[in-house]
Parts: structure tokens; sequence; C-alpha cells
């Protein structure tokens, strides 16, 4: 299993040096927000690009996976992740969801990254239809999942709590209005926890659909706060399991982005944690 972690708990580091350090704490691959201050695609020039490419080779890490969810550039004083989201009642504003997510797939195939990971829609106004909101995303998303197969890269939504999709029911539900070979999911191990999907039985069934993992872990409340593994309730023995179950062979990356405080620490303790588990199974 190939463990990487994702660069938007180091926002209080440079590009260069959170993969230098991710690099140093045993890890193969690195999960490359494509946000302020490591990776903004629209004002990106090519000697920025190369320095991307140059500190990763420097520190051998791939990249498993382009973030191209958060976008803290905007700063949205709704929600600094997920405003502008795909299905914002104003049009203008869904256009600044759609062209970033364009920019991060041109971005990956840049970098040589062969996914990137996108918000499930967005939340829904107050009162709003949600079987309106989700025909409103499957029509703003379909042009961008064009883009995806002209780039060679996977666009992959992630089912999140409080968003449009929350449940891999509502994923599928999704994929039946949208078939494209260029869209697949990312699985979120915490997400699925949040929302009673348990994971070592969510996992095979949407296995066909699975081409990236976050893993994090939450409290027994199911409240949605990212806890690094090992400090919640979720069953990881049997997650693992599941994960190789189901052949597969792609990135898990751990995603820590509360610990901006002390990334380090916590992704060192994520790292010793699951590959404690690997090593007992």
């Amino acid at each position: 299993m190939k463990l990487a972690f994702s660069t938007n708990a180091y926002l209080h580091y440079s590009f260069p040096e959170a993969v230098r350090r991710i690099a140093s704490l045993g890890y193969g691959g690195v999960e490359v927000m494509a946000d302020v201050p490591h990776a903004w695609p629209a004002f990106l020039l090519d000697e920025q690009k190369r320095a991307l490419r140059e500190a990763l080779a420097k520190n051998h890490l791939a990249i498993s996976n382009i973030n191209g969810f958060m976008m803290h550039a905007i700063n949205d004083p709704r929600q600094r992740y997920w405003h502008p989201s795909w299905i914002e009642p104003d049009p203008h504003y869904r256009r600044i969801r759609v062209e970033h997510t364009k920019r991060c797939l041109t971005l990956a195939r840049e970098l040589g990254a062969a996914c990137i990971t996108t918000e499930p829609g967005g939340p829904v106004e107050p009162g709003a239809s949600w079987s309106k909101a989700l025909k409103l995303f499957v029509e703003e998303i379909k042009p961008v999942a064009e883009h995806a197969e002209k780039e060679g890269v996977l666009l992959l939504v992630e089912p999140e709590p409080g968003l449009l999709l929350e449940t891999m029911d509502q994923f599928l539900e999704f994929r039946q209005l949208l078939d494209s070979p260029s869209v697949g999911l990312n699985f979120d191990i915490g997400h699925a926890f949040c929302v009673g999907d348990d994971p070592a039985t969510t996992i095979p069934r949407l296995a066909e659909h699975i081409r990236h993992i976050h893993l994090e872990d939450i409290a027994v409340t199911r409240v949605h706060q990212h806890l690094v593994p090992g400090d919640g309730a979720i069953d990881f023995p049997a997650t693992l399991r599941a994960i190789q179950s189901i052949d597969y062979r792609g990135w898990v990356t751990i995603e820590l982005y509360p610990y901006i405080e002390n990334p380090d620490e916590a992704a060192r303790r994520g790292r010793h944690y699951i590959q404690g588990i690997l090593a007992a199974l």
C-alpha cells in the first residue's frame, strides 16, 4: 500500500520545505494542494512549475493526487474550502470553480499527476431542491470531465458531510447521470464514517469507482473533524483489509489539514500507526 501525505497541513511552509519534511518522515508520495501557498494554478509561471518538479525530484517523491478541492486563494467569507462551489446560485461565481478545476487538470498533466480531486457539488442552498442541485452539478461538471479526458487526467469527486453528495449512494446516483471514463471517486475514509457508510463494507461496494483514497480518523461522535489515525473510532484494521481485498494499487493519502501548527508530528504519528497495522496484516 503506497502512503502519501497532503501538503494542506503545511500552510506555514513553502512547497519545497513541505515536501522535504514529508520525505524525511518516510512517505513515498505527496498530495499537492492546488492553492496558496503551494500551487495556485491560475498564476503559476513556468519557472514556478519547474521549481515544483525539482522539489519533488530532489526528495524522491511521487504525486499521489492534486487537491483541487480547497480554494483559500478566493478567501470567500462563507467558507474558504467550499466556495465558490459547483452549484452557486450565481452562474458567474460557479464559473470560478469550473475554470479553477480545468486549470488543476492541466497542472496535473504538466506535473505528471494521474488525478485531481474536487468537491461533491458544494453546499445546497437552504430551501433548495436536492435533485435540482444534483442536475446543476452534473451540467456544470460535464465540460470539465471532457477537459479531463483531453488532458489524460482523472477527475475524482470526493463526497463530504454537509455538501451535495454526502453518502456513497448519492455518489452512485451522480454517476448514473454522468457516464464519463474520466470521472472517478476519491474515497475519503473519515467522510464515509461521518455519514454512516462503514468504510470496511463500503469500499468493496464502490471498488470499481475508487481511484484514490484519503485517510484520517474521526471521533466516535462522527463529527467531521480530521484526527490523526489512531486518535478516533475508525476500525482501521478492518478498513485496510477491505482496501487490500479489492486489490487496490493506488495511493492512500493521509490528510490532516487541521494540524497546521505541528504537521510533522501529525504526519509522523499517522504513518507510524498505519504502518503498524499494515505490518500486522
